[in-house]
């Protein structure tokens, strides 16, 4: 299994994720014309997609939809809500074809076996991910503001990891950019994970199998790659052989064959 982090952040976040001749885009927040540029610079084309996969409505996930498709040409996975509410805000979304799940499915793409689950986020109906092909799990936790019990039982065996490290609680409390009400949603129950929040859930599926840490959703101004991935690695220091890294907005981050560890 491949995973290709094409940009994560908050000015968008898509990625690839590809296994035994399967590809599916999860989630589609970047410009068209930058996610098409990326795919293609990584040697995928638009016919290559088998399917877009949403995690939720929000623009940093979907901006993309009304112009992207009609290059993809290929069904968009969805909740009903979140399919709802990205038809009603864009007439255009409604002219693509819609496959909709309900929180708590599995089903396949292909290849790709997939359970979502409910995530803490405030968005309509925002949900997780745990994608298995050929033995191996990828868990994928784009947006959420808690981990809890259900979070941690869907996640518990993946190989891989790729869940939001939006902030440092410090930097966050210390910028001034932000107003105190916007400050107080994202570390709301509802808003956006930690560095020590993402570190406690890595701690958390350690014995399961865990081999590669990715972390996503990055703030420009409350985080930093070497802080994210240094405070995911303390909590994991007893675990030399599990690879921490951090997926950027700026340029793509490849990771080859989850399965060969």
């Amino acid at each position: 299994m491949d995973l290709l982090v094409l940009g994560s952040g908050s000015s968008g976040n898509a990625a690839i994720v590809r296994c035994g001749g399967t590809t599916v885009l999860v989630d589609a927040g970047l410009s068209a014309r930058k996610l098409l540029a990326r795919l293609a610079a990584l040697g995928v084309g638009a016919g290559d997609i088998d399917a877009v996969l949403l995690t939720h409505e929000h623009g940093d996930h979907t901006g993309a939809l009304p112009v992207l498709m009609r290059s993809l040409r290929c069904p968009i996975y969805a909740t009903r809500l979140t399919a709802d509410e990205l038809c009603g805000q864009d007439p255009r979304n409604a002219s693509s074809t819609w496959r909709t799940f309900s929180t708590g499915a599995s089903f396949a793409i292909g290849s790709l076996q997939i359970d979502a689950f409910s995530v803490p986020h405030d968005a309509a109906d925002p949900v997780g991910f745990t994608i298995r092909c050929q033995g191996v799990v990828l868990g994928l936790l784009t947006d959420l503001g808690h981990v809890n019990r259900s979070v941690i039982h869907h996640v518990t065996g993946a190989h891989c990891l790729f869940v939001e490290a939006n902030h440092d609680e410090a930097l966050l409390q210390a910028d001034t950019k932000r107003p105190f009400a916007i400050k107080q949603r994202i570390m709301s129950s509802h808003g956006h994970l930690s560095n020590r929040a993402a570190a406690d859930l890595a701690t958390q599926i350690l014995e399961s199998g865990l081999r590669h840490v990715v972390l996503g959703h990055l703030s420009r101004d409350c985080n930093a790659p070497d802080i994210a991935i240094a405070t995911v690695r303390e909590a994991l220091h007893h675990a030399q052989d599990v690879s921490v890294v951090a997926a950027g907005q700026d340029e793509p981050f490849t990771l080859a064959g989850i399965g060969t560890f």
